[in-house]
């Protein structure tokens, strides 16, 4: 990135909510990898006369998602009518909101303690998905039906990422809270979670946001989202160099060629013509019913990591992958119960499962703790032999160590591993760490 230039970007992220049925009819919303066209009605297909009824599971997620992000829960809340023309809007409109989301403001502290501000989360129903066929005869487009009307969510931050590694983080953090919620399972892959970035470049030093924004949509993973920022930033900074004018507009990316290209002229609000919709009465909700919805609250990812650290005096890096699922934060926690009775150490359970992943390979928290007694009980390499083995194992994996002193603690489980062997299996896995710890210097932060 050029010295003299800096990125502005925001984004609107949108995740499928996975409830059993779609956002206005009765039709199941579980579409991935079902038969195209099989799971419509007249309401999600926009058939005249048909009438949308709101799915009240929905709109409970999304306040919960509101909720865990500081947001303030609009307590009268509407849909709104957003007009565009394309295929996979059988209506010519979308239903959505707009003056009155149901959750304003709210932010996500970064690990650098940045604080990313997000303006909305609103909800709004998913759109029926394009089919394009290409071949040396010809060229057209399908469409399946089956996603259409399922119940979407919509967050909107403000402009407020300068580098790359934000945007990862920051959507990475609202997957891992989406998924603590239970609402979505938020698998960019299969599209549940889907990302559009509005991206301007700005000389350093200069304040308020460019004339313009380039739009990038489309994008289907964390690591093409890395590259098409960065090629879009790069882009934008050629064009700005050259004297000339960014042209706002929506992009696409080309995975293969590792390029953005142009799609279509930006739309700004006004080309939608909002207005309310008329099916559908307003929401109004009371203190109980957001109250009710607060006692549903798990505890989520950034107060774990804070008890973890706390209660545990667990390295940040353990912590980290603890917390990088629901399920391993939960296996961990059943373990650590179990402990008053087993007495092997929560620091014994977390580095079995952060560098071993024991926690794969067994069924349960307690074939897990009877394991790692059996493995206390188990006739050991003496500490002669274990140092020695440590010795050769780290000079024969330089860029192992390497690695680990630049930040890659996932290496440990592997240098252990090698020890592991070396010893055919009889080495302390207590004592391999501290071993380790000792010969990599880094004492504390294995």
């Amino acid at each position: 990135m050029d010295e003299k230039f800096e990125p502005v970007m925001g984004l609107e992220v949108h995740i499928e909510l996975s409830t059993m049925s779609k956002m206005f009819c009765g039709c199941a919303s579980d579409h991935f990898g079902k038969p195209p066209n099989t799971q419509v009605c007249p309401v999600c297909l926009g058939m005249p006369g048909s009438l949308p009824f709101p799915n009240l599971e929905a709109v409970k997620d999304v306040i919960k998602l509101g909720l865990s992000v500081n947001s303030s829960i609009s307590r009268f809340s509407k849909f709104d009518r957003k007009h565009y023309f394309y295929p996979d809007l059988p209506k010519g409109y979308q239903i959505s909101q707009y003056d009155l989301p149901l959750c304003s403001g709210g932010h996500i502290i970064l690990r650098s303690g940045k604080k990313i501000n997000i303006r909305r989360i609103h909800i709004e129903e998913d759109t029926a998905k394009l089919l394009h066929v290409s071949n040396d005869e010809e060229s057209y487009s399908l469409i399946d039906f089956n996603r259409s009307g399922v119940a979407l969510c919509e967050m909107v931050t403000e402009p407020d990422f300068n580098r790359v590694e934000e945007v990862v983080e920051f959507l990475k953090e609202v997957q891992l809270i989406v998924r603590y919620l239970g609402i979505s399972s938020a698998d960019m892959e299969k599209g549940s979670m889907r990302l559009e970035a509005n991206l301007s470049v700005r000389r350093v030093g200069e304040v308020g946001l460019p004339d313009y924004k380039v739009e990038l949509k489309n994008i289907n993973s964390f690591r093409f989202l890395d590259k098409a920022l960065r090629y879009e930033i790069e882009r934008q900074i050629r064009i700005l160099k050259d004297k000339e004018k960014v042209i706002q507009e929506t992009r696409g990316y080309d995975q293969s060629k590792g390029v953005t290209f142009s799609q279509r002229s930006k739309e700004e609000e006004m080309d939608y013509r909002y207005f309310p919709e008329p099916d559908i009465p307003p929401m109004v909700f009371d203190d109980k019913f957001i109250s009710g919805i607060v006692r549903e609250l798990p505890e989520l990812p950034y107060a774990k990591r804070d008890r973890y650290l706390s209660d545990y005096g667990l390295p940040s890096n353990y912590v980290e992958v603890l917390v990088s699922e629901p399920e391993r934060a939960a296996f961990f926690e059943h373990a650590v119960r179990l402990d008053s009775r087993y007495k092997v150490g929560v620091k014994t359970i977390a580095n079995l499962i952060v560098n071993k992943d024991f926690d794969r390979k067994y069924p349960s928290p307690e074939s897990f703790m009877k394991k790692i007694l059996d493995l206390m009980k188990k006739e050991y390499a003496s500490g002669d032999l274990t140092s020695k083995a440590v010795r050769e194992v780290i000079s024969e994996n330089i860029k192992a160590v390497e690695d680990y002193n630049k930040g890659k603690g996932e290496v440990v489980g592997f240098l252990i591993g090698q020890v592991q062997k070396k010893l055919r299996g009889k080495g302390d896995p207590a004592l391999i760490l501290q071993q380790l710890n000792n010969a990599l210097k880094v004492k504390g932060k294995l």
